[in-house]
């Protein structure tokens, strides 16, 4: 796996921050309904719509820091597993585990991907990826993002969003399990089409995190978007 434009990056975290990967996301195609198209034609339904968005909403919001274990699927197929570290408003780390050689941070203001490997680190804007909307202190999707559509299908909601201003190419998936109250999928599908899903287990909330898990080094004249050591 490269990491080498924004676009790249927000591949990474496709379909970004989850359940049982490839088969699950088929699993949920049906039963959808497109907000976009229907919600003035058919104002009962786009209500009943708008209540899942909150359970959405309010999975995020039920916590202030969260730790788990992920699995990714890159766009080629790749997988990594790894450990993640969330606190919000605006932090999170991702470990990847052997061999893959990444380290995903955001400090609350850069998002930074470390190649260990080469050396090589990346900053980009953390207002400029997908995770901008779930790493907020309040987190309102019906409001913060623009809702392409809403699926339900046997206690398992995906809801599928863009950012609403356009300045964000690409669109994120988020896979919620009624049962367990919980986001379990995210999929980010980027400006090309190419698709990276996250799954997360093991979760747990509450606690408090080291805030040197979300600091990297930065190197000396790195400012602005994509700069590369």
């Amino acid at each position: 796996m490269q990491i080498k434009t924004s676009r790249k990056l927000l591949a990474i975290f496709a379909a970004a921050t989850i359940g049982a990967i490839s088969g699950l996301v088929e699993f949920i195609q049906p039963a959808s309904y497109s907000l976009a198209a229907r919600a003035t034609a058919d104002p009962a339904l786009a209500e009943n719509h708008l209540e899942q968005i909150e359970k959405i909403s309010g999975f995020f919001n039920r916590f202030q820091t969260l730790t788990g274990q992920f699995t990714q699927i890159g766009p080629r197929g790749n997988v990594a597993y790894g450990v993640f570290y969330v606190s919000k408003p605006g932090k999170m780390r991702f470990e990847y585990h052997p061999p893959s050689p990444y380290l995903i941070v955001s400090d609350g203001t850069w998002l930074i991907i470390k190649n260990k490997k080469n050396q090589r680190t990346d900053y980009y804007p953390l207002s400029a990826t997908p995770l901008k909307l779930v790493l907020s202190r309040k987190v309102d999707l019906a409001n913060q993002a623009k809702i392409l559509e809403v699926a339900n299908k046997n206690g398992w909601i995906t809801l599928t969003l863009a950012d609403k201003n356009r300045s964000v190419p690409g669109q994120l998936s988020l896979v919620y399990n009624e049962a367990k109250a919980a986001v379990e999928q995210w999929t980010i599908i980027d400006g090309q089409g190419r698709r990276t899903t996250i799954t997360l287990s093991e979760l747990a909330t509450g606690g408090q995190h080291d805030e040197a898990l979300f600091r990297v080094k930065r190197p000396r004249g790195s400012i602005g978007r994509g700069h590369n050591r």
